[in-house]
């Protein structure tokens, strides 16, 4: 997949509209908490500013309903900015109308112009064909960097393309990167290790990548619900049965297919109250149980067939990993990944980056995606809205 890039396009003294990601959480002061959104987006802007850009920049934040709410304004996040590039970021209180039009006027070569939040339209999420043609109005080409965000058909990730040339960022670049390569040609062995709570956000993604990988390994809540569909005892754990049925056929598809299938086998449980912890294996599951993560003999398992891997892709954390009795899975799991050369490790999913950032492994993965939604979806071999016009003809 080969995207028209930045790279190809001369921007010096051009209006740049850049369309990023930052729906980034505030606190109660507007001030940004985890900036690493925003940090995902900078090797963009400094490019487009170092080439002499007038740039752009438009985000949306959470979701205001169409609506202006200065709960989800983007004043902090122009602060943060301007904190990180250590540069001044003029703020537009719009993204269209007299006030932003003035504002992208004065801009000379360099200058950075963030708008406020675009969801404060409802045209945006509607895909307002009118709206999207008065943005693009201000700029003379659109350059995409908000890959998180391209699984929507929205004014400004897809409409606003129909109006203006456009272009990939770095980010976008290298998501569409390191995503193609785990569906068009892995090195092989090439296993993929799914965590977290439910099938159902799974379901489409198992089914384009089980013909294209070695083996599955599944941990996390997830795994309770092909346990109850094998006949477990899966006591409160978190179970989908109206998934039983397609985790019963997965599990003799993978047979089928020779293919590994390996599901966690022990798990750290507790009950509601959360009083008692203790290790078990599936068998000696009790009614009261909760199983919040994996145990030691589920790594070692997984640590066994993944020593073999060349290639993994990672969505969905082991365990509860917000509570630090629940993360040491998780944690294992990231180690032992990092810690193996020639293995090429790509992280997907918005709760397994956050588990590997606040681990603090995140800087040691080939490439973990800064899209949730977007990458599951991208692998689960859509086109998304946002990439199709940034895509080369042949």
């Amino acid at each position: 997949m080969k995207l028209r890039s930045i790279r190809d396009v001369e921007v010096k003294g051009k209006r740049v509209i850049l369309r990023v990601d930052f729906n980034v959480p505030l606190d109660e002061n507007g001030n940004v908490v985890d900036d690493f959104r925003i940090n995902s987006a900078l090797p963009t802007i400094q490019y487009l500013l170092d080439k002499g850009a007038r740039l752009i920049v438009i985000s949306h934040l959470g979701r205001p309903k169409g609506k202006r709410d200065p709960k989800y304004s983007l004043i902090g996040v122009a602060k943060r900015l301007a904190e990180l590039m250590r540069k001044e970021v003029l703020f537009a209180p719009d993204v269209v109308g007299e006030e932003v039009e003035l504002a992208v006027a004065g801009l000379r070569d360099g200058d950075l112009l963030l708008c406020e939040n675009v969801r404060f339209h409802e045209e945006e999420e509607k895909n307002d064909p009118e709206f999207a043609s008065r943005i693009a109005k201000l700029g003379d080409l659109y350059v995409n960097d908000a890959f998180s965000a391209s699984h929507r058909a929205h004014a400004t990730v897809e409409g606003i393309t129909r109006y203006l040339p456009s272009y990939a960022g770095f980010l976008m670049e290298k998501e569409v990167k390191y995503l193609s390569m785990l569906t068009e040609g892995p090195t092989r062995p090439y296993y993929l290790v799914l965590g977290g709570a439910k099938v159902s956000d799974k379901v489409a993604l198992l089914e384009n990548l089980l013909p294209r990988v070695d083996g599955v390994l599944v941990g996390g809540a997830m795994a309770f619900t092909f346990w109850k569909a094998l006949g477990k005892e899966t006591g409160q754990s978190i179970v989908e049965p109206e998934l039983m049925e397609f985790a019963r056929q997965l599990v003799e598809k993978a047979e089928k297919e020779h293919k590994s299938l390996v599901l966690a086998s022990d798990f750290v449980v507790s009950d509601e109250t959360r009083s008692r912890i203790a290790t078990k294996s599936i068998d000696e599951f009790e009614p009261t149980d909760i199983g919040l993560d994996v145990g030691p003999e589920t790594l070692r398992q997984f640590a066994s067939v993944l020593s073999e891997a060349s290639t993994v892709f990672w969505n969905g954390p082991l365990g509860l990993f917000e509570d630090s009795r629940f993360a040491q899975g998780t944690r294992a799991l990231a180690e032992f990944l990092t810690g193996r050369s020639g293995l090429t490790c790509v992280v997907g999913g918005g709760d397994t980056a956050n588990a590997v950032r606040e681990l603090g492994f995140f800087d040691k993965f080939a490439h973990v995606s800064t899209g949730g939604g977007a990458s599951l979806e991208f692998l689960e071999g859509k086109i998304l809205p946002g990439i199709a016009p940034l895509l080369e003809e042949d």
